[in-house]
């Protein structure tokens, strides 16, 4: 029998997101509304009382939750959501153990050893930063290193994942990890939770997101497959 590892947070009403400081120094909050949009009383007259649906409503931003960033979020001209494809998504996997790395600091090429093999793969940094989720710490995080994104990049890799918000430190307006990976097609997955469940094991990792046109990032349901 396969076994599946789920690695997404709840998707759920009034959700973590992030928190966005503008100029005027108000804050511009990222979450999820979820609500009825026909519910089942409101549906049960249209069936002559034999069968009740409800019709649920989402409102949400696309960097909200687990989700996959494309090359377009970063770039207007590279590929939106819909344009990638089904194999850039389902990838054999390599999680990193980084936990212990501080807030605001950020981890560097010595977390690569020679037992990994990169190239062609998903490769996910369990920085053990999901056990803040929901909380203020959350928004405080380490993240992957400038020497480090050119290692993965010139390994081959094919997707980077992080169970933090930002693969990027919120400090660097450049936002290296986004800019460097994006631009090579390498695609980034964050807010993963329970990375620890698979060391010591192989595994395929899917993050596949709707086909949804025009747009830039969109949550998904990621989990990995333990071959």
């Amino acid at each position: 029998m396969k076994k599946f590892i789920d690695l997404s947070h709840d998707f759920e009403d009034n959700m973590p997101g992030f928190k966005i400081k503008n100029e005027d120094g108000s804050v511009t909050q990222y979450t999820a509304h979820i609500h009825p949009f026909v519910t089942h009383e409101q549906s049960l007259p249209k069936y002559q009382g034999k069968a009740a649906f409800e019709i649920t409503e989402i409102l949400f931003q696309t960097s909200v939750g687990t989700y996959l960033d494309s090359p377009y979020h970063r770039y207007p001209e590279l590929r939106d959501i819909s344009e990638i494809k089904i194999d850039e998504v389902i990838l054999e996997g390599v999680v990193i153990d980084v936990r212990g790395i501080e807030k605001f600091n950020c981890v560097d090429i010595d977390v690569i050893t020679e037992e990994f093999d990169l190239k062609g793969k998903a490769v996910l940094f369990n920085f053990g930063w999901d056990k803040y989720w929901g909380q203020e710490e959350y928004y405080e995080y380490p993240y992957i290193s400038e020497r480090l994104i050119e290692y993965l990049i010139n390994s081959g890799v094919k997707l980077v994942g992080v169970d933090t918000i930002n693969v990027d430190s919120s400090k660097i307006m450049e936002r290296p990890a986004h800019t460097r990976f994006l631009k090579n097609g390498i695609l980034i997955v964050e807010n993963l939770t329970g990375l620890e469940n698979l060391y010591g094991k192989k595994f395929r990792f899917f993050a596949v997101p709707l086909k949804a046109k025009k747009v830039a990032a969109l949550p998904i349901r990621a989990f990995a497959e333990v071959l």
